[in-house]
């Protein structure tokens, strides 16, 4: 028993992806593992139904939790709003309430130069992460007033510092952390406070990056000074778990590099 017992999170991109090891392997999925261990009910979101369908069997077998799986996808070509409001309405049918929102779920088309990237490109990007917070944090505003929940958006530090061929997902990141900053200073007296979390983690998707390309990867991921990559559950999802929790009510629209010493900056 935990203290988000009886409470419910919201989690995009909360797909089950695990390791070679069997361990979890994607950031959203590490985050939706943490949660569930505090007891947490959860609303996981994303484009792939399979993995939405093995993370709902594994956490509900693993933990007890109820698990609400919603296939979702805002892109250039949906009506957007409908689709997110879908998702809410029917977490709060399912559970009540809406105590947690984390919005993790993003895609975008990394490598590109900015004078090569395509319009198409950049709504991948822009939509997929910008629009999808943005609508995810309208539609969930009147249910975590009324539990004055928490917010933990997701930015990087591709926008932090300007990474090579991200430019797109560079700026839906840091759209997502002015948004984030606004709903701190707007939210605040409801008693919802809204953070940013940028993270360096070891996900399945780096995994098969070095084996399958070894030169490229040691040529383009650095080790940070922590000397390994961050857990996504132990070291990303708990401290998303901490957000949430009442010590930590007076932190609001802060950036928090979850890097191993490879965030730093004034």
């Amino acid at each position: 028993m935990g203290f988000l017992t009886g409470k419910t999170a919201i989690i995009t991109g909360g797909g089950r992806a695990v390791l070679s090891d069997g361990s979890c392997g994607s950031i959203g999925y590490g985050i939706a593992t943490a949660y569930a261990k505090e007891g947490a009910n959860l609303v996981l979101t994303g484009r792939n139904v399979k993995k939405l369908e093995d993370a709902k069997e594994e956490l509900e077998r693993l933990y007890g939790v109820k698990v609400l799986a919603v296939q979702a996808d805002v892109n250039a070509g949906a009506d957007n709003k409908a689709v997110v409001e879908h998702v809410v309405k029917q977490a709060v049918e399912e559970f009540g309430r809406i105590d947690v929102l984390i919005n993790n779920a993003q895609a975008s088309a990394s490598g590109v130069t900015l004078a090569d990237h395509t319009t198409e490109q950049f709504d991948l990007a822009i939509y997929s992460g910008l629009y999808a917070t943005f609508y995810y944090m309208q539609a969930c505003y009147p249910y975590l007033k009324e539990t004055q929940g928490s917010v933990i958006n997701f930015a990087s530090g591709a926008g932090l510092f300007g990474n090579y061929g991200q430019c797109a997902y560079a700026a839906a990141k840091e759209g997502v952390r002015g948004l984030t900053r606004v709903a701190a200073t707007e939210w605040g007296v409801d008693g919802i406070n809204v953070n940013i979390v940028c993270p360096l983690a070891w996900t399945a998707q780096l995994e098969n990056f070095q084996k399958a390309y070894p030169d490229a990867f040691k040529a383009n991921v650095k080790m940070p000074p922590a000397g390994h990559y961050g857990d996504v559950e132990k070291e990303i999802g708990r401290a998303c778990v901490q957000l949430a929790s009442p010590d930590f009510k007076y932190m609001n629209g802060e950036t928090i590099t979850l890097e191993g010493g490879m965030g730093l900056r004034p």
